[in-house]
């Protein structure tokens, strides 16, 4: 069987776990200090938190910045659940809009339909590693202005709308000459196992607010928000005489230990010299096979402004149902190949429904997600194993629907 995303760890993140595992340093500490530090230069945005996944860094953002009840949050209807999940956990709305039908991002003209006086917050979704029109949503949050309305300390520092991207996907992708983590206000990367970049669990928060925003000042009082509201951290009281500590107030626990740390500060010395160019070839090997056949809509991963950072292979087939298309994931099943859908819009899931959502709203979404198979896009997946993944797509695709 050929998987759909293993993870890639090689002898020398190995090694270096060991060294963590033997230096009696193992919950956050100088790795995930020095990672944070690496990220940050790498990204090219202000400041770095690392911590247990990027759902906690989204939650922590939004809490950070006063949303609450009677809040709205924006946020495409084609995205996984924890997008939604967070606003939900923060008693706030989440408004779900619809995405545009070339690149599965969210489409900035339903953005600024929703905008009201509640809104607080836009959270775009870099689907599959590729970057939202971050020029034309950064715009929309100045030309809205004048209508927003302040009720924390955060939000009548700021002015506007905060912009938190959900980037959990994007680690490594460009848009117009900056890497992403520097493209808007805050942005969230996914570590998670199957990501791109992995410490098997674990995400970051990169920091890259406007003035009058001290994004190093921020960076220090998430920290504290994250353990627990204690005033200082496990390093911090390791030097002589520092044991006292004080709780400023009613924090949450989700730092980054120095073992995952360690862990993605190799696989993010190996990122653009051996990870990225690996997966570019692979989704360019997919593109060249599929474009001859007319039935296949093939992802868009680069144009003259933006390259993603190829995490997925959305295929869409055209002109299919629901049905069909998963009458064609079984059958590639069946040659040993294994493929998935991204994702099951969160407006479809019996929870948001059962509040009064309905994918109808979002006829995009319904029609990408309808038509949408993800091609195994992984470190160690060789040319014979692409060849296999095309030759089961093909004609499996031509045994339900015709040559």
């Amino acid at each position: 069987m050929i998987p759909f995303s293993p993870p890639h760890i090689n002898q020398k993140a190995i090694d270096e776990v060991i060294k963590v595992l033997k230096s009696g340093w193992i919950t956050t500490g100088p790795r995930t200090k020095q990672f944070e530090k690496e990220i940050t230069a790498y990204c090219g945005n202000q400041s770095t938190l690392c911590l247990n996944s990027a759902t906690a860094g989204l939650e922590i953002i939004l809490r950070w910045y006063g949303v609450k009840e009677g809040d709205e949050v924006i946020l495409p209807a084609y995205t996984y659940s924890a997008t939604a999940n967070v606003v939900m956990h923060c008693g706030a709305t989440p408004v779900f809009v619809d995405v545009n039908a070339t690149d599965f991002n969210i489409n900035v003209s339903e953005i600024e339909k929703a905008i009201t006086s509640r809104t607080k917050v836009i959270m775009p979704v870099d689907f599959g590693g590729f970057p939202c029109n971050y020029d034309a949503i950064n715009a929309l949050v100045i030309k809205h202005k004048k209508n927003f309305v302040a009720d924390s300390d955060e939000q009548k520092q700021m002015g506007r709308i905060l912009v938190l991207s959900d980037s959990a996907h994007s680690f490594g992708a460009w848009y117009n000459g900056k890497r992403a983590g520097s493209l808007t206000d805050i942005s969230v990367f996914s570590f998670h196992a199957v990501k791109n970049l992995t410490t098997a669990e674990g995400g970051a928060v990169a920091l890259n607010l406007p003035s009058p925003f001290d994004n190093e000042d921020v960076y220090k009082l998430l920290c504290i928000k994250t353990l627990h509201g204690q005033n200082k951290d496990a390093l911090a009281k390791t030097q002589k005489g520092n044991w006292r500590y004080d709780i400023v107030e009613p924090g949450y626990k989700c730092n980054m230990t120095d073992i995952m740390a360690v862990i993605g500060q190799v696989e993010l010395e190996r990122y653009d010299s051996e990870t990225l160019p690996k997966r570019k070839s692979i989704c360019d090997k997919f593109t060249s096979k599929l474009s001859t056949y007319s039935w296949a809509q093939v992802p868009v991963a680069k144009t003259n402004e933006v390259e993603g950072c190829y995490h997925l292979y959305p295929l869409r087939i055209k002109g299919i149902t629901e049905a069909q298309r998963d009458a064609i994931i079984k059958e590639i099943f069946e040659f040993d190949v294994s493929v998935n859908v991204h994702f099951i819009p969160v407006p479809m899931m019996s929870y948001y429904v059962g509040i009064g959502y309905d994918i109808k709203k979002y006829p995009v979404t319904l029609d990408n997600y309808s038509r949408e198979i993800s091609l195994p896009v992984f470190y160690d997946l060789t040319d014979e194993m692409i060849d296999t993944v095309l030759n089961a797509v093909v004609k499996s695709v031509e045994k339900v629907i015709g040559k």
